[in-house]
């Protein structure tokens, strides 16, 4: 039962579960408008603080805009940019993957090569350079995070398409005569899955952090759109008097990824076979050792007993 227990990842489900729930009805859950703004409203402190309003319960920026309402905002931002990212990179990554282990040789060397220059590249750096380069907006912004993430799921595939393919099930497809392309969609496709979803997962924290870090930058999502990163890159003049600004949207982007990437871990124990396999016998040897625990215990009582009769 305890184990059970262990097992539900209840923060981060809950934070993620709120997110989801934010970014999808902000245009309901939003007290006022993320864009508009009054002059007249500006640095007003959260509703706990002197001079806080409880129209702006946490606060507002230099030019009047509502925090709380900017976050709400910033949650389908975040969520938007990530769903898209990783839906790009991860069928590029998984379709070149697949073909590099299944096919191997020469298509293995070369996909491989191009996969090790990507790794090779520093991200952000490449990031900034392109949406730079490009003029900084959303759609840049996407393509530009999927064309960095490609490579890390084709590396992943590659290998797990290595071992799938030396199954025997794979081998009596090919004896039976049936095609590559159907192979790789019946037989290998399949097991990778689960795989693709734990990496899908662990990604989702790090492309909020990379869009973040590219608006705040001033080279991500243009303003003035409510991200995260902006918003932060907004407050950092005002630190010492208006502190709120920059603090809201950091906590929202922190929890965001400690709880993707703590629903990937459990995903990745929950969905690996080997580490389910050795999370049972930690479960079956744990009443053993328990109950060898005072035999053990005994024996040197027994001994001295022993000893002392004999004297």
């Amino acid at each position: 039962m305890l184990a059970r227990r262990r097992d539900i990842p209840w923060f981060p489900g809950a934070v993620l579960a709120a997110l989801v729930f934010t970014a999808v009805f902000a245009f309901y859950l939003a007290p006022l408008s993320p864009t508009d703004g009054d002059i007249t409203q500006k640095l007003i402190p959260p509703v706990w603080m002197e001079r806080g309003d409880s129209a702006h319960p946490l606060g507002t920026d230099r030019f009047g805009r509502d925090v709380l309402s900017r976050i709400i905002y910033g949650s389908r931002i975040s969520l938007i940019v990530s769903l898209i990212a990783i839906g790009v990179a991860g069928t590029i990554g998984t379709l070149l993957g697949l073909i590099s282990g299944y096919r191997g040789g020469v298509t293995d060397a070369v996909l491989m090569r191009v996969t090790d220059v990507g790794l090779s590249l520093p991200t952000i750096l490449i990031a900034v350079v392109l949406v730079a380069v490009s003029e900084p907006s959303f759609t840049n912004v996407v393509l530009v995070i999927a064309l960095l993430l490609w490579p890390r799921f084709a590396r992943q595939v590659r290998g797990e398409t290595l071992a799938i393919k030396e199954q025997d099930f794979v081998a009596l497809a090919v004896v039976a005569g049936r095609s590559s392309t159907w192979i790789i969609s019946r037989h290998i496709f399949p097991n990778v899955v689960p795989t693709l979803l734990v990496i899908s997962t662990l990604q989702v924290g790090y492309v909020v952090l990379l869009e973040g870090t590219l608006s705040f930058l001033g080279v991500g999502v243009p303003p003035p759109s409510p991200a995260w990163g902006l918003m932060i890159a907004d407050g950092r003049g005002f630190l010492a008097t208006a502190w709120w600004i920059s603090l809201f949207p950091g906590l929202a982007m922190v929890l965001t990824v400690l709880s993707v990437n703590l629903m990937g871990d459990w995903l990745r124990d929950h969905l690996d076979p080997k580490l389910r396999q050795l999370g049972r016998a930690a479960v079956l040897e744990a009443p053993a050792a328990a109950s060898l625990g005072p035999t053990i215990d005994e024996a040197p009582v027994r001994g001295a007993t022993a000893g002392g009769d004999g004297a």
